[in-house]
């Protein structure tokens, strides 16, 4: 076999394979739809509007960045070092940067920061939050543990000419890989991990 025909049967060879993981995998758009959508919420209640703020004290959370294996809606499971499957019957409602977003911005916005949503473009905060969502799934390394990490960058004020860098990584272990218990787990490392955020934030 050439090195040009073992080419075109590599994909075809990659999914064979995947198919053969076991339960865990979910590959294609061919499987049931999920009993279920999970979804993120945080858990600190957003401040309600309380009059006029002045735009220096004003911060924007941007939607963070996400490699390949976070831009969709299944769940991540890392295998092995270099090995990443999906957990089958897990589908989140939103991509999980855009839940986690909202989460985020609401977790400031309860401890007294000012947040700005700057999906609307009109207004743009006097800091910029933004950041790269690296890690958001399960790992079955060792003792199965949901892992979040979120690289941030805080630039701002506008015109000071500085950028604060951070980053943050939450853990929390898991006694079941059913998707609800995935979910609730990583929604609970996810606003441990948005508190850490704040608190970095305002100080």
């Amino acid at each position: 076999m050439t090195l040009k025909h073992f080419g075109r049967l590599t994909p075809v060879l990659l999914a064979t394979a995947l198919a053969g993981c076991g339960p865990l995998v979910q590959v294609g758009g061919n499987t049931p739809p999920p009993d279920a959508l999970l979804v993120l919420r945080a858990d600190a209640q957003r401040a309600e509007w309380a009059g006029p703020t002045p735009l220096a004290e004003t911060l924007s959370v941007a939607v963070p960045d996400v490699p390949a294996e976070l831009q969709t809606l299944r769940l991540p499971v890392q295998v092995s070092a270099a090995t990443l499957q999906y957990l089958a019957g897990a589908s989140w409602s939103e991509q999980p940067n855009r839940q986690f977003q909202r989460l985020l911005a609401d977790t400031l916005s309860a401890r007294g920061l000012p947040v700005i949503d700057s999906r609307g473009g009109a207004v743009a905060g006097a800091r910029a939050l933004t950041g790269h969502l690296r890690e958001f799934g399960l790992d079955v390394r060792g003792d199965a543990v949901v892992r979040v990490r979120y690289d941030a960058q805080l630039a701002g004020p506008r015109g000071a000419g500085t950028v604060s860098l951070r980053s943050f990584v939450v853990e929390e272990k898991v006694a079941s890989q059913q998707p609800a218990m995935v979910a609730a787990a990583l929604n609970r490392a996810a606003n441990r991990l948005a508190s850490d955020v704040a608190a970095w934030v305002k100080g």
